[in-house]
């Protein structure tokens, strides 16, 4: 029996909500990837590209919008814990390479938070006024798209065409000093997040199921399955340049982007005579 004292909660033991103990995700191993020797790839292509979280099929990353539940949480706030406990690392926005570390300082200032300034006139006599810098609170709704970089390559030893995702990048919409967002739709980007790095964390972190709550999946089986659409923003070039560099117009761009994911199938398929 459990007494509640006046004033307090106390929290009930030996409770299970539901039917049985869920001990699959929380203990996964990452299965690690298989060894891949320089000779084998024969053919490799590197490519970045955004997850927008207002699609539908994306949603599993950006809900729940709380820390609520106990047993789920969004994508941002996976990597917001696992970097504020030090089990993973953040990387500098400008650095997709991952040479560049942030500190805890800089991770609370452009990972964790946006700067504005603002007027401010001093308490006391003669009333100076001076420009202050104030840390706006992140919010995780602020996360609007994901940029993903990631490795295509075709193994000939095992004759395949297979994606290794490189790093993943949070992006919000960029605002000006006063706090207001910039016209245009201009973005920011947080920080850069090691895969490899996160892929353990990923494994044991639940996602919902909207089809079979017994059988719910993880972060982890949702980017190797490509469970996520997407479009292309860039492919390695000789000029290192963007879609959107020669491709202005949206619509163009968009078709830029699905072209090249073509080329890349018709590559594999072009491989084999039948």
């Amino acid at each position: 029996m459990i007494l509640a004292i006046a004033g307090t909660s106390v929290k009930a033991q030996n409770v299970l909500d539901g039917v049985y103990v869920k001990e699959n995700n929380p203990a996964r191993r990452v299965i690690p990837y298989t060894y891949l020797r320089e000779a084998d790839v024969m053919w490799a292509k590197r490519i970045w590209r955004h997850i927008d979280l207002n699609e539908k099929i994306n949603a599993p990353l950006r809900y729940p919008k709380t820390n609520d539940t106990k047993d789920r949480k969004n994508l941002i706030n996976v990597f917001m814990d696992a970097v504020k406990e030090g089990s993973l690392t953040a990387y500098d926005p400008q650095d997709d390479e991952f040479t560049l570390p942030m500190t805890m300082d800089e991770f609370g200032k452009v990972g964790g938070a946006d700067s504005m300034q603002i007027r401010v006139t001093s308490a006391e006599p003669p009333y100076d006024e001076y420009d202050s810098t104030v840390y706006r609170a992140f919010n995780p709704d602020d996360v609007i798209q994901y940029r993903m970089k990631e490795e295509w390559f075709f193994d000939k030893q095992r004759s395949e065409l297979k994606c290794r995702i490189i790093g993943i990048c949070p992006m919000i919409l960029a605002r000006d000093q006063e706090g207001n967002l910039i016209e245009g739709g201009q973005k920011k980007l947080l920080f850069w997040v090691y895969y490899q790095e996160a892929r353990r964390i990923l494994a044991n972190t639940e996602v919902g199921n909207r089809f079979n709550t017994a059988q719910r999946m993880s972060f982890e089986d949702i980017f190797q399955k490509r469970m996520f659409n997407s479009y292309i923003i860039k492919e390695d070039n000789v000029y290192n340049r963007r879609v959107d560099d020669y491709k202005v117009n949206p619509l163009d761009a968009l078709l830029e982007s699905e072209r090249i994911k073509q080329d890349m199938i018709n590559f594999e398929i072009d491989l084999w005579e039948y």
